[in-house]
């Protein structure tokens, strides 16, 4: 052992020596004023203050000077040892880098012999300062335990001082220095600033100590690594998503603009083939309605002196119609004629019979030219049963023609309707398919009011039809006029857009085309309306007219329930839509024109609104308190409505307006019809139910007071599903009735 640690390096040896055995601490007082320093730690005192192992002379020097520190002498008190912290660089700092050799006490680093022969104490006393500061515990020491100590030591001589100081790292000794006047210190602070630097320096270490180890430490930058590590390969993988979701906009992108190019192409092509379909449609009307100009008619125009007027002339089908009749009237007077002559020629009664020889005279008589002779029974019954049936089937004929020419009629009305149309749509601005509001495909005519001029339009977004109303101003109108008229329908839309029934015409935009023009777009029915369908029908059965009022009601019904309640106030067939074209179909409800917003300001539940437009709407169709005229204007509700339903009921049913039929608009305000329609009158054909008359008095009593409202004709029985028996169990009465009035009239015209 003794051997190993000759052959050991003298600053190894010293290194080690001063690790484990803590030479120059004496046995004596500790001095209050000594600096406690770890040999783990350096603090931050000034070069000048202590030389470094390195600065200093050669070993014999170094032995004697260390060999005086050594030396005890009553006078002097206890000596004391150099402090641990001579030997360090305090510029370096006290971190775990720094050398464990540089922290070795002088009498350490003097050669191992001196070293060696030096009497180590029996027990060192110093306290001991921990990781937080604490006070010290006594560490003692056996001389014995060095060879010990040294051997595990040198067993690796090999191993460095940093190895040595991992393994050291928990141990913090703190070295109590002699009194403050020893003369033996090598570089002794005497003066106060190295008292008073060496206790700054040992605040200072007991404030930067930690419990930390080397294994925690290495811990701690390894998962420190690992989270960085792990952060590293997050970033990364961000990164290369983000890479990735770039390149996948970029691709989207060129894929949205491909898919804009090609959507833009489709556009184009659909416009294309949209206006060559209109175009091939045009033409087909065109020709259709120059060949119905030689078979149902054409307007010719007519000089009446100064002015010219545009007269019907009928084609020639109704002309052969009427040559038809011609010769069944000539016919029929012909037979009319032979008949009064064979009544002459009526042979005597039964009992009066002539005798044989007598009717061989007669005929003789009548063979030869005599004509006023009477005929015998039988000639006479034989003659007057032909006449009867010549009459019959000059009759037949008569009632085809009749249906036929009725048939025709319905048809000139379209054809004249056509040919209306065809004017108007060559003689308007936007004839050659526009595209307005870079949206809508004009493509035809579908008709044309005072002011405004409907189209059916394609919609080129929503890929739908629609119908465009153009509403063009007089440019001959004062602008006070113009302002009234827009303001008119810029409350038209705003009423009308925020209505959503399945029997109310959506309304899907608005915009305006110029300063004398604008647009709103509506949804587009392929049917005809109400009134078109009367015309050409002239009524309905009740099953179909129950139908559409049904609808009316419930469309009226969704008008009054939302906030504020609307009235429509222009109710008439040529506002109600046939879905189909037919009568069995779903309708629905348009132009909100004339329709009255019965808000809190303005409507009173018991006296209703005023009527600020009075003198506008259809005369027919509107109750007797719209023409009471007096001071202050009438009160309308939504009664107005209800009694516009009785009307447009009763003319289904009836093929008749129960007020005014064959009157003008001019003439009902003259003539006052409507305030003196105080009761409703029904013809006796068609026959017609006593519930369906019921509801019909209902809806069309004279004082507004008496009539029902909407949400009571919502209610009426008549319109509840449980009449539907009562109905078509009285229908088979009805139609029993009247085959039987059938029957009774032929045989009384046969």
């Amino acid at each position: 052992m003794m051997e190993e640690l000759h052959s050991l390096d003298p600053r190894r040896q010293e290194l080690l020596e001063a690790r484990f055995t803590g030479v120059g601490v004496s046995k004596g007082p500790l001095n209050s004023e000594s600096s406690n320093q770890s040999l783990c730690s350096v603090g931050s005192l000034s070069d000048k203050e202590v030389e470094t192992p390195e600065k200093k002379q050669n070993d014999q020097r170094n032995r004697k000077r260390k060999a005086e520190s050594y030396e005890t002498s009553q006078g002097k008190g206890t000596p004391r040892g150099h402090k641990i912290s001579d030997y360090f660089e305090f510029a370096g700092g006290s971190g775990p880098g720094t050398s464990p050799g540089r922290s070795v006490p002088p009498v350490a680093r003097s050669s191992p012999q001196h070293s060696l022969s030096n009497p180590l104490p029996r027990r060192v006393e110093q306290p001991l300062y921990g990781l937080d500061g604490s006070a010290a515990k006594e560490v003692s020491e056996e001389q014995s335990a060095l060879p010990t100590l040294m051997s595990v030591m040198l067993a690796k001589p090999r191993l460095d001082t940093e190895q040595l100081a991992q393994r050291g790292a928990g141990l913090c000794f703190t070295f109590v220095s002699a009194q403050q006047n020893s003369p033996s210190s090598i570089g002794s602070g005497t003066t106060e600033h190295s008292c008073s630097s060496q206790k700054q320096v040992s605040i200072q270490h007991r404030q930067t100590q930690s419990d930390l180890t080397i294994e925690k430490i290495s811990a701690l930058e390894n998962s420190k690594n690992s989270d960085l590590e792990k952060k590293e390969g997050r970033i990364d993988d961000l990164l290369r998503a983000n890479c990735d979701l770039r390149r996948q906009i970029d691709e989207q992108q060129k894929m949205l603009e491909k898919y804009k190019e090609r959507l833009n192409r489709c556009v184009t092509m659909s416009k294309k083939l949209l206006i060559e379909k209109s175009k091939q449609e045009k033409m087909a009307c065109r020709d259709k309605s120059m060949q119905d100009r030689l078979r149902l008619g054409h307007f010719t125009t007519v000089r009446h002196g100064a002015s010219f007027t545009e007269q019907w002339t009928d084609g020639y089908a109704f002309q052969n119609l009427i040559k038809q009749q011609e010769r069944i009237n000539s016919q029929r007077e012909e037979i009319e004629r032979q008949r009064k002559m064979l009544a002459k020629r009526k042979p005597p009664a039964m009992g009066q019979a002539p005798p044989a020889t007598n009717e061989q005279k007669q005929r003789k008589s009548k063979t030869n030219g005599a004509e006023n002779e009477t005929l015998t029974l039988a000639e006479y019954h034989e003659q007057e049963e032909i006449f009867k049936l010549r009459l019959g089937h000059l009759k037949k004929e008569e009632a085809e023609i009749q249906a036929e020419l009725e048939r025709l009629e319905r048809v000139r009305n379209l054809h004249i309707r056509e040919l209306k149309r065809i004017h108007n749509e060559d003689n308007s601005q936007f004839k050659d398919h526009p595209t307005l509001n870079d949206r809508y495909l004009l493509l035809h005519l579908l008709g044309r009011g005072g002011f405004s001029e409907v189209y059916k339009a394609f919609d080129l977004t929503e890929q739908r039809y629609v119908a465009v109303k153009i509403h063009q101003l007089n440019k001959n109108w004062r602008d006070e006029k113009k302002e009234n008229y827009h303001k008119h329908a810029c409350r038209e839309y705003r009423i009308h857009k925020e209505l959503d029934h399945p029997r109310i015409v959506k309304l899907y935009d608005y915009f305006s085309l110029d300063t004398d023009s604008f647009c709103t777009v509506l949804e587009y029915c392929e049917g005809n309306d109400l009134d078109f369908y009367l015309k050409q029908h002239k009524l309905m059965s009740e099953k179909e007219a129950r139908s559409i009022i049904m609808q009316i009601v419930n469309a009226l019904k969704y008008l009054n329930e939302i906030k504020p309640p609307i009235i429509h106030y222009d109710l008439k067939p040529g506002n109600i839509l046939l879905v189909n074209g037919t009568a069995c179909g779903e309708i629905k409800i348009t132009d909100f024109g004339l329709s009255k917003i019965m808000d809190d300001d303005s409507y009173n539940s018991v006296d209703g609104m005023e009527l600020t437009s009075q003198g506008a709407g259809t005369y027919w169709y509107l109750p007797p308190e719209c023409f009471v005229v007096g001071k202050e204007p009438p009160k309308i509700s939504n009664k107005v409505d209800v009694w516009s339903v009785g009307v447009i009921f009763y003319q289904c049913l009836y093929g008749r307006k129960p007020f005014g039929h064959n009157q003008s608009q001019q003439d009902i305000l003259q003539e006052n019809t409507i305030l003196k329609a105080t009761e409703v009158q029904f013809p006796p054909k068609p026959v017609v139910t006593p519930e369906a008359k019921a509801f019909i008095r209902r809806c069309l009593a004279y004082r507004k007071e008496d009539r029902i409202d909407v949400q009571q004709l919502a209610c009426d029985p008549y319109l509840l599903p449980h009449i539907r028996k009562s109905v078509s169990t009285s229908s088979p009465a009805g139609a029993a009735i009247a085959s039987t009035s059938g029957v009774s009239n032929n045989s009384a015209s046969n």
